[in-house]
């Protein structure tokens, strides 16, 4: 139903048509939600309903309370707010504080979604992911009376951590399934973003493949190489692996210019193909190959994940596996709020995509040709 302003005998229509001048504040305070009451025109109530993104209000009733909010300038008190919903409106993250592109991604990304539901984002890092470091962090929550907490956990460590812990309020961990205990759970489904990967190149006639894994502590890492692996061994195609200690673009060099080496000595052949971990290490193979002479993808075609910044300007422009942050975000408020209404902890994926750019193409010779070993 229609909001109305009580007492005037007018619908919304005639409310829409009035100018209504702004009260001026008392002195000594900020805007009050009356004032913005005043100012539209409209009830204390039907304010209240349109902060609340209550459905039952006119569009033109809620243009102009939203208006006067703008003009005002008026904010919500939260500690009012938590005395009346017993709720603070704060969520609690931790995180490792890594400046890498997944976690720093994911930080950002929950943030934006806690903020389009009108909640506060309160962040605690823990160096080292031990169990007294992350219950230290979860303390400091509940002490604050935040809502609920996210973990964003991309280290086995980090899972290992939170997986025996049994807090007070609702936890969503970011970055890992299957995990046991009374969390929610939300991750990129890594191991098919490997797969696409994988057939990308497949499919474009590679036979001879390596996979430049990220480092074997990370959960992403592990999960992207048993992608490439059961996508190989779908069809009948010998993996190669060689993992990396870290995600630099400088390991990615390194690791280029090892295998050249290898090549060189003949103690292993090169790859037609190569499927980075990420786009950074994909960057330094590039690099590599590049001082090498070796040419992508005329020589060696070459996929990266993570669809970073810049990475469609690299030289050639990089294919590279998206992962979609935003909607990871979104679904984590999602899990935390429904764990608020009562809900029991959920497991959600969500899938990335593959962004198909210059780096990768046919081979030039589609022959089989058998992995000497690396």
């Amino acid at each position: 139903m229609a909001d109305r302003v009580a007492g005037d005998g007018a619908g919304p229509r005639a409310d829409a048509a009035r100018t209504v001048s702004l009260p001026r504040a008392r002195a000594g305070r900020p805007p009050a939600m009356i004032d913005v009451a005043v100012a539209s025109g409209v009830s204390h109530q039907t304010v209240s309903r349109v902060l609340n993104d209550h459905p039952n209000v006119s569009p033109d009733v809620r243009a102009r309370v939203l208006n006067a909010v703008e003009r005002l300038g008026y904010r919500r008190n939260s500690a009012a707010r938590a005395l009346v919903t017993r709720r603070s409106g704060t969520i609690g993250v931790v995180t490792s504080g890594s400046t890498l592109f997944g976690p720093t991604r994911t930080l950002v990304a929950i943030e934006h979604a806690a903020r389009a539901q009108g909640l506060f984002v309160s962040l605690a890092t823990v160096g080292e992911w031990r169990k007294d470091r992350v219950r230290d962090a979860l303390d400091h929550f509940l002490d604050q009376g935040a809502d609920g907490i996210v973990v964003i956990a991309s280290h086995d460590e980090a899972a290992a951590a939170v997986e025996e812990l049994d807090p007070r309020v609702p936890v969503v961990v970011v970055g890992r399934s299957g995990l046991e205990g009374h969390a929610s759970t939300v991750a990129i489904d890594q191991v098919a973003g490997g797969a696409v990967a994988t057939q990308h190149l497949i499919d474009l006639g590679h036979r001879d493949i390596l996979h430049l894994a990220g480092p074997a502590p990370w959960l992403d890492a592990r999960a992207r190489a048993v992608g490439f692996r059961e996508t190989m061994a779908a069809v009948q195609l010998a993996p190669r692996t060689l993992w990396a200690d870290d995600w630099s673009a400088e390991t990615g060099f390194r690791a280029g210019n090892e295998l050249l080496w290898r090549v060189g000595r003949r103690r292993t052949h090169l790859p037609t193909a190569v499927f980075a971990a990420n786009d950074l290490l994909a960057l330094g193979m590039i690099h590599a190959f590049a001082k090498a002479g070796v040419r992508v993808p005329m020589d060696v075609s070459l996929v990266g994940y993570d669809d970073g910044d810049g990475s469609a300007h690299f030289s050639p422009p990089l294919t590279t596996v998206a992962q979609e942050f935003d909607e990871l975000g979104y679904r984590c408020l999602n899990l935390l709020l429904g764990a608020q209404s009562g809900a029991a902890p959920a497991e959600e994926l969500v899938q990335p995509r593959l962004l198909v750019r210059e780096s990768t193409a046919r081979p030039r010779s589609t022959a089989h040709r058998q992995p000497s070993g690396s």
